[in-house]
């Protein structure tokens, strides 16, 4: 069976620019490079990952590329470019050249919910498609009510129906609280749209960082399987992030147990085969 993670990231250690890892997460507050997760990667049965990246800039997207040219198991990146960008064609043309670039990703969790209908970030998303990227979608159940908008196009009419969208860490609902309500009606709604898919990722760290339990976590993964179907949900780690409450076997663990009522058909295809066609590896 094909595994893939489809959604990892690397850094050196920047406290500066990595200011959003603080000092409580003292367990990520050092260098992730390839070599840390290789063994993690084979003790667990996966053949490969996705790069996805965590600072805003292009100078990440070149160093995730260069990690991706050095290691052939990095199957693919998800960099950042500025998609409000008047020269965000030229841009785009410039990455096209990269074989292994799949797609970005804007950090819209930090940002205000209307900057995801600004008339330039649309015409950013718009523009992905020309050039055959993926966008990954970052966001908390505050950004839902307008993801809709997002999805098709905004005011602009754009139209991104042949975009392929997909939601990061199931939109991090309220796990440690057990809340549902918006988030369970919101993603319903976000699901309706065949052309956006979702990770399996980024959810023991939206529970009790230090006392999760698995049956406060598969209501949530109960939902998502409802609404999407196992042929557009993946399986991520979000390693390193993950080991703020637990180590990346304990992930695979978490997710294995859940997939194991699957068919086997079901479950290739959350944990490499959906990847493998979502990001074109």
């Amino acid at each position: 069976m094909l595994k893939l993670d489809s959604h990892q990231h690397y850094w050196k250690f920047d406290p500066i620019r990595d200011n959003w890892i603080t000092e409580e997460m003292e367990v990520i507050r050092h260098d992730f490079l390839p070599p840390d997760l290789k063994p993690l990667l084979d003790a667990n049965g996966i053949q490969g990952c996705i790069a996805v990246q965590a600072d805003q800039s292009e100078a990440e997207t070149d160093f995730l590329l260069s990690l991706a040219e050095e290691h052939h198991f990095i199957k693919g990146v998800v960099g950042w470019v500025d998609l409000c960008s008047p020269n965000i064609h030229t841009r785009l043309e410039h990455y096209s050249q990269f074989s292994k670039l799949k797609g970005f990703r804007h950090i819209l969790q930090a940002e205000p919910i209307e900057f995801m209908l600004k008339a330039e970030f649309q015409r950013g998303i718009a523009a992905l498609n020309n050039y055959g990227f993926t966008y990954d979608i970052l966001i908390y159940p505050q950004h839902l009510s307008v993801t809709p908008d997002l999805i098709r196009g905004g005011a602009m009419g754009l139209g991104h129906n042949n975009q392929a969208f997909v939601i990061d860490h199931l939109a991090k609902p309220d796990i440690k609280n057990g809340l549902f309500s918006n988030w369970e009606a919101e993603m319903k709604q976000i699901a309706s749209f065949e052309n956006v898919y979702c990770k399996l990722s980024g959810m023991i760290t939206e529970a009790d960082l230090k006392n999760w339990k698995r049956d406060e976590i598969f209501p949530y993964m109960d939902k998502v399987f409802d609404f999407f179907g196992a042929e557009r949900l993946m399986f991520g780690s979000d390693w390193p992030v993950c080991k703020l409450a637990g180590e990346y076997d304990v992930v695979c663990g978490l997710v294995e147990e859940y997939l194991s009522k699957l068919s086997i058909r079901e479950q290739g295809l959350v944990w490499g085969k959906n990847a493998e066609q979502f990001y074109k590896l």
